[in-house]
């Protein structure tokens, strides 16, 4: 009977250790020959050691603490699972806390090796796939998904993840801002939440689907929107340099990637802007916004940041005079319908 593929990487595993090529749980062979898909070969690569002959880079200090947090981790999360959460029988011999390494692989659909040596922190290379479908299986929520990839060293594929969701407590600051406008922006520029003053500042927010309620875009595309800044061009090519300025850290992401290739195709003033690789940081700023039924606002821009670090921000906007208060009032009853 022949060997399998895996019997097959195993057996030359073995015999490399045991010239003293490889390290024990590192390897030069890339699983080549195994199935295709989530958790197999063109997912998983099993990685060079740094002693013997096996010419590897040595591994960073770091890189072994890293493993092990997240094997930590990964451990953690299957063990507050139950089975009858995900639909599994608990059966009557089950010793194991929470889920067995088995059942995550197979809720995944992911190979149960690759799982399991996830879980002892081997020095392997995993897919983003992989650590999607992880993710899924142990029911990360958002900031437990982002511990993963982070551990991982790896970039979460799905786009839209910086910040999902806008909690009950900011979305009731926003509306106690009002008639101030205000917003919740992510560094892409995303509107993920918005009071009623700025829901009618520049467009009718609710009129628009969620895919086109982003700033860039707007600023580009919506004529509405762009015949309220009443220094447009300026503004268009002020918020292009931050973008690209926020971009640098999230280069390789496909969220980012798909909002510069869509807008170069819908707007060639963009595309000759952005070929210029300006950049610029964040800053508050005097904004002048033309609204079609109250006139001229003069509102000064504050960035009140979520988080620790530059990502999502409250943007809040406030008057720079009385006539620009009174018409701020004038703009919130527009938007209940008052008038």
């Amino acid at each position: 009977m022949s060997l399998s593929w895996y019997q097959r990487y195993l057996a030359t595993g073995w015999a490399l250790r045991q010239a003293g090529c490889m390290s024990v749980d590192a390897t030069d062979v890339a699983v080549a020959a195994g199935p295709t898909g989530p958790g197999g070969a063109a997912d998983v690569t099993v990685r060079q050691g740094a002693t013997g002959g096996g010419g590897g880079a040595a591994p960073r200090a770091g890189d072994a603490i890293r493993r092990a947090e997240l094997a930590a981790f990964l451990r953690s999360r299957r063990e507050r699972i139950t089975p009858e959460q995900v639909g599994l029988p608990r059966g009557s011999r089950r010793r194991t806390p929470g889920l067995r390494r088995e059942e995550v692989a197979h809720l995944g659909a992911v190979g149960v090796t690759w799982y399991t040596w996830l879980e002892q922190g081997r020095d392997i290379h995993v897919s983003p796939q992989v650590l999607d479908a992880v993710a899924r299986a142990l029911l990360l929520d958002r900031a437990e998904r982002s511990h993963l990839f982070a551990l991982a060293g790896a970039i979460d594929p799905l786009p839209g993840k910086e910040c999902t969701g806008v909690p009950l407590a900011l979305r009731q600051i926003l509306h106690q801002l009002a008639p101030f406008p205000a917003v919740v922006q992510n560094s892409r520029f995303d509107i993920l939440a918005y009071n009623s003053t700025y829901g009618q500042l520049m467009c009718d927010l609710d009129a628009l689907p969620e895919e086109d309620r982003n700033c860039m875009w707007l600023a580009f595309t919506h004529p509405g929107w762009r015949a309220t800044l009443a220094d447009r061009e300026a503004t268009v090519r002020t918020m292009t340099a931050k973008f690209r300025a926020s971009m640098a850290e999230h280069v390789a992401e496909p969220a980012w990637k798909a909002l510069v290739t869509r807008l170069t195709e819908a707007s060639p003033e963009f595309r000759e802007i952005w070929a210029q690789h300006e950049v610029e940081r964040p800053a508050s700023a005097l904004k002048v916004f033309r609204h079609p039924k109250v006139g001229l606002l003069q509102l000064t821009g504050t960035n009140l940041w979520t988080g620790p670090n530059p990502g999502p921000k409250v943007l809040a906007y406030t008057p720079v005079d009385d006539v620009s208060r009174e018409r701020l009032e004038q703009l919130e009853k527009l938007a209940f319908g008052q008038e």
